[in-house]
């Protein structure tokens, strides 16, 4: 029996479940629920329905896991306790200050409700997160680092883009190579944010716009550019639709250790990722959990998880005999 899946949002994240569901034949998409007019959101799958999220109720006994796309900042604070009370869920939640406070709030729900409540699921909080914490157990004298890029952050393009006189950005975070290489050295270098990672910008301007305004505008705003090296490209809106139109990303998570009676040998752990689309594979990501979200109903669990709770046997598609025979 096909595992039955409904996405809420048809954004990036959620076309990128879409396509991901297809590639899993354990899985089918049953629904699509959107804010939106349905009748104006045309979707890939023509077996699936497209509903308005006030209908979602309705499919209680229809939808096996739902999946959560919307945003970290105001959606998925709200949605995800919601909707733990009706469905098994997973959430791709990455404000990492917060997770602990979203954590509670669904476990509460979805306990009630007999519910399977996966949060944080994506590769920063996700696949970097279980990276950190087996080199953690097996290196327990170390020290953790964690690079993002070369890719696209959306929260930062967006923040260019409401500075006035702006009237399109992108914007990368790039690693800097000679602290990576130091890392994987072994030096184990104490860095700054500053020394860790640079911030590229190419930037669309309105008309008659002050370009030295906004490149000191975006140099200096806090908590985003001020704390980092930050180089701003002025460009035409034809160069950013041509070269910068992708949402790529990716990164590094090292843990360095020290083992022996008199710590005298060195290692180092490597995980590193290079993504064509940011939101294509976190979508594979979560997809992969939904599948553990139902096993783990169908074995009477409930409550909320995350990454560190579930055996990785539950995200494959494969049985264990496959597994033992042909992974490990």
């Amino acid at each position: 029996m096909s595992i039955k899946i409904g996405i809420l949002g048809y954004g990036n994240l959620g076309r990128g479940v879409e396509c991901a569901v297809r590639q899993n034949p354990d899985m089918e998409l049953a629904a699509v629920f959107t804010r939106r007019n349905p009748e104006q959101v045309s979707i890939l799958t023509k077996t699936a329905k497209v509903c308005h999220v006030d209908d979602a109720a309705d499919w209680k006994d229809k939808i096996d896991v739902m999946i959560l796309c919307g945003g970290s900042a105001t959606d998925l604070p709200k949605q995800s306790p919601e909707y733990a009370k009706m469905f098994n869920i997973v959430d791709s939640f990455d404000t990492h200050a917060n997770i602990p406070e979203h954590f509670a709030k669904v476990d509460e729900s979805a306990k009630e409700a007999g519910k399977v409540g996966i949060i944080s699921v994506g590769w920063d909080p996700g696949m970097f997160s279980l990276n950190r914490m087996y080199a953690n157990a097996i290196l327990p004298n170390g020290k953790d680092y964690t690079f993002w890029g070369k890719g696209v952050s959306q929260g930062h393009s967006d923040a260019v883009r409401r500075i006035e006189g702006v009237k399109n950005a992108k914007q990368y975070t790039i690693p800097v190579e000679s602290a990576l290489e130091a890392v994987r050295k072994g030096e184990n270098p104490e860095l700054s944010t500053r020394q860790k990672h640079t911030r590229e910008c190419f930037v669309v301007l309105e008309e008659g716009a002050d370009a030295a305004k906004v490149e000191q505008e975006i140099k200096t705003m806090p908590n985003y550019f001020a704390d980092y090296d930050t180089t701003v490209h002025f460009i035409s809106e034809e160069e950013l639709l041509k070269n910068h139109s992708g949402i790529p990303h990716g990164g590094f998570v090292l843990r360095s250790g020290r083992t022996g009676w008199e710590e005298e040998n060195s290692h180092l752990i490597e995980y590193s990722l290079k993504l064509d689309s940011n939101p294509e594979f976190t979508s594979c990501v979560i997809v992969a959990y939904a599948r553990a979200a139902y096993r783990l109903c169908k074995e009477g669990q409930t409550g909320c998880k995350t990454v560190f709770d579930i055996a990785p046997a539950y995200l494959s598609a494969k049985d264990g005999a496959e597994l033992r025979a042909t992974m490990l």
